[in-house]
């Protein structure tokens, strides 16, 4: 993923050569999609939908190389509770990122600026 313009932080070491980065939000509908592929039954959709982000989210430190394949590879090879852990980590990480409200006017003047949206794009600066 490219730099976000807002987050703050984009990886957090795990200490143990691994690593847990934010992910773009088309790698959160890729991992969603594949968890929906995944899970046999809607009860199951949780740990399949944290396996699958963890397979996106989750690099060795050095190399920025995924550790887990997919999310079947996660769930393989770590056990629920590791998954349940390593995702509350990564949603910990993503809340201390995101700027919310504490974003100054100016800030956000430029990311408005910087988003690409234009009056002739026909998204009237909405999309």
């Amino acid at each position: 993923m490219e730099g976000s313009i807002l987050a703050q932080r984009e990886r957090v070491s795990l200490g143990n050569g691994m690593a847990l980065r934010l992910l773009s939000a088309l790698e959160i509908l890729q991992a969603r999609r594949e968890a929906g592929e995944l899970a046999g039954e809607d009860r199951e959709r949780a740990l399949c939908s944290n396996a699958c982000l963890l397979a996106r989210a989750l690099e060795q430190e050095e190399e920025h190389k995924p550790v887990f394949s997919d999310g079947r590879a996660v769930l393989a090879g770590l056990t629920v509770e590791e998954i349940g852990g390593l995702a509350r980590r990564w949603s910990q990480l993503r809340l201390e990122s995101d700027p919310g409200l504490n974003v100054t006017e100016e800030e956000l003047e430029n990311v408005k600026k910087n988003s690409g949206a234009t009056r002739k794009s026909g998204c009237g600066g909405g999309c």
